[in-house]
């Protein structure tokens, strides 16, 4: 099994969950993606576009943070580092549609897919992952996106 989270919901909707529906406790568990890895599973991350703009930048910024937009920390057990949430958005996606030997790392004889940054999200301050710009995204080896 494993599990697809939604993390830009601790985001857009966190204060409310806790505030309105939930209650603390509950809404401190919505995206479990720390406690899915204690149990020794892997774990991909989505958007739900259009619910939410689909940014790979912000789903890893609220993998890694799990605030709201009050700044709120909601689930901070459920935090987990930059490097398994850039996992969650290449390796694991791939291997969880079955194209693990053609894409989700950069290796020889994989296709080329990736973008890149104005910023490392491995060394940033997490909190401002969610202000790293894509400068070029490369497609199967061909440019398909650069900044201006």
């Amino acid at each position: 099994m494993l599990p697809s989270f939604f993390s830009m919901h601790t985001y857009y909707w966190g204060d409310w969950h806790r505030d309105e529906t939930l209650g603390k406790e509950r809404a401190y568990h919505i995206s479990p993606t720390e406690s899915a890895l204690r149990r020794g599973m892997k774990f991909t991350e989505h958007h739900d576009a259009p619910v939410a703009l689909p940014s790979a930048i912000m789903i890893i910024h609220t993998t890694v943070n799990q605030t709201s937009r009050s700044g709120d920390v909601i689930g901070e057990e459920q935090r987990v580092t930059p490097y398994i949430a850039l996992k969650a958005v290449t390796e694991w996606a791939a291997w969880q549609y079955f194209e693990e030997d053609s894409k989700g790392s950069l290796v020889k004889g994989k296709l080329a897919d990736f973008v890149i940054l104005d910023n490392n999200p491995l060394t940033v301050n997490p909190q401002s992952i969610m202000d790293i710009k894509v400068l070029q995204t490369i497609k199967e080896g061909k440019t398909v996106y650069e900044a201006l």
